[in-house]
């Protein structure tokens, strides 16, 4: 196992996994952990400077000239293969399952004893299932025409992409024409299976990017939608939502690590307090004196909006800064073969989806949404309603700003913190509010939905850039037939 080209070593060890014991494994893991020294007589365990017989133990006298055992990187793959086979023992189902998948991506002829053996001993079914698929594949390198046919049979019946891989290798040096199509059938087969797995890929991909931009569309449908400010800092408030969650994090991973699991319930609320405390500084210096003036409005937002990046480069820096997931949106929940869904995904569209129904009952069922829905329609006569205007005006924009600040929340969980956040997404989120119908909140949520999906969609024809373009020519032509968007406004309220 320690001289000799990789073919002999590899060879050698799976002949010793086959009857290993405690010092067959001992020295195994000494060869992953390069620990082994040869002469042309003996091989040396090598512990610190001290040396041991791999085969008693005894302390050994290291020569001058012993020589260091290097691997490649094929046959680092062996070797994990083979402590893979000897864990087949383990006490833990989690543990005998990886080490199944482990034969199974790295199948060896040689190894079939010992697999026969875990099978039969095996009484878990999800392990016992991928030691029937480490088998067939193992045999799909048989020297029997007949095993390889009923190997790539059994393949084929898993619908695995791994699977898929493991066929077309051995098709490029299958001879034998009946295993060559029960090959291809397998492949075909798997191919009809894992279709609807990169269909709903794609479905859930495209609805992933659309409940970001309504998040980050939901604020703006508050600050320009129902009150007509072209807020170009919007960008910059779901920027200083993120760089809360990041401040929350760090505060929690020095002073409570072992709640860290739970920061982001703390952040959440932290990223709209401090989003929305900063659009109402704006609005009462600066946007309260700009209204019914559009162009005066862009350009002091944007002016704010290079304020704001600055300062968020002077205290923190002008790197990207990394804000973890906690430990429960970590991983995915395998649907499919060859479908995964990531729990930090699934969330942030169920966050959403439940900003979208606080904000649709805050505007349609409350106080303060009732003022702002009459200012809206009519300042003069909502004043002489007795509403206050100038505050009504204050609170929707903090509102609409703090609602930014939980975009900025969530995309801190799929993505890099920088200074440039918000300039991604101040565009599309334009886009969504002016395609859905400005004030609509229903035509919010279409238009998201629908820019997410025909971005994804179109992303698998034409490449990210194409589809991008296509997507913004698609809007200039719609809003060229229909100017009032997706829903208009209809009666007196128009």
């Amino acid at each position: 196992m320690a001289v000799g080209d990789a073919e002999e070593r590899i060879a050698a060890m799976n002949q010793a996994v086959t009857h290993a014991d405690d010092r067959t494994a001992a020295f195994i893991q000494a060869l992953a952990d390069e620990a082994v020294k040869t002469t042309d007589t003996q091989v040396f365990v090598m512990d610190g400077d001290k040396g041991h017989d791999p085969v008693t133990g005894a302390e050994l006298k290291v020569p001058d000239d012993a020589e260091d055992v290097v691997n490649n990187n094929y046959m680092r793959g062996a070797i994990d293969a083979a402590q893979a086979a000897l864990r087949l023992t383990s006490p833990d189902a989690a543990v005998r399952l990886a080490a199944a998948g482990t034969l199974f991506k790295d199948p060896d002829a040689s190894r079939l004893p010992l697999i026969e053996k875990a099978l039969a001993a095996e009484a878990d079914g999800a392990v016992k299932a991928r030691l029937e698929l480490a088998r067939a594949a193992s045999l799909l390198g048989s020297d029997d025409a007949a095993q390889r046919l009923a190997a790539a049979k059994a393949l084929g019946d898993s619908k695995n992409p791994d699977t898929k891989l493991l066929l077309n290798q051995r098709l490029a040096d299958e001879s034998d024409p009946p295993v060559q199509a029960a090959i291809r059938a397998s492949i075909a087969g798997i191919d009809a299976a894992l279709v609807w797995g990169d269909r709903l890929g794609t479905l859930f991909t495209g609805v992933s990017l659309g409940s970001i931009l309504l998040l980050a569309a939901l604020g703006l449908a508050i600050t320009y939608g129902l009150m007509g400010v072209i807020n170009m800092a919007h960008g910059e408030l779901i920027m200083i939502g993120a760089y809360a969650t990041y401040v929350v994090q760090g505060l929690f991973r020095q002073y409570l690590p072992g709640a860290f699991d739970w920061y982001l319930a703390a952040a959440v609320p932290v990223a709209f307090l401090a989003s929305a405390l900063v659009g109402a500084v704006l609005e009462r210096g600066v946007i309260r004196f700009l209204y019914g003036r559009p162009l005066e409005t862009l350009l002091a937002t944007w002016g704010i909006s290079l304020v704001l990046m600055q300062a968020v480069r002077s205290l923190f820096g002008a790197q990207n800064v990394g804000v973890e997931n906690p430990s429960w949106m970590s991983g995915g929940w395998q649907v499919l073969p060859n479908l995964t869904l990531p729990w930090n995904r699934i969330v942030i569209i169920a966050f959403a989806l439940a900003v979208l129904a606080g904000v649709a009952w805050m505007i349609g069922r409350t106080r303060l949404g009732l003022f702002v829905r009459g200012v809206t329609q009519n300042r003069p006569i909502a004043a002489c309603m007795g509403v206050n205007t100038a505050r009504t005006d204050t609170y929707a924009f903090a509102l609409g700003s703090g609602i930014a600040g939980l975009a900025g929340c969530a995309l801190s969980q799929v993505g890099n913190v920088g200074p440039d956040l918000g300039q991604s997404y101040i565009v599309d989120s334009f886009m969504v509010v002016v395609l859905g119908g400005v004030g609509q909140l229903a035509g919010t949520v279409y238009a998201a939905l629908g820019l997410g999906m025909a971005n994804k969609l179109l992303e698998g024809w034409t490449g990210a850039v194409l589809a991008k373009i296509a997507v913004l020519v698609f809007i200039i032509v719609f809003i060229q037939k229909r100017p009032q968007g997706i829903f208009a406004l209809k009666g007196r309220e128009a």
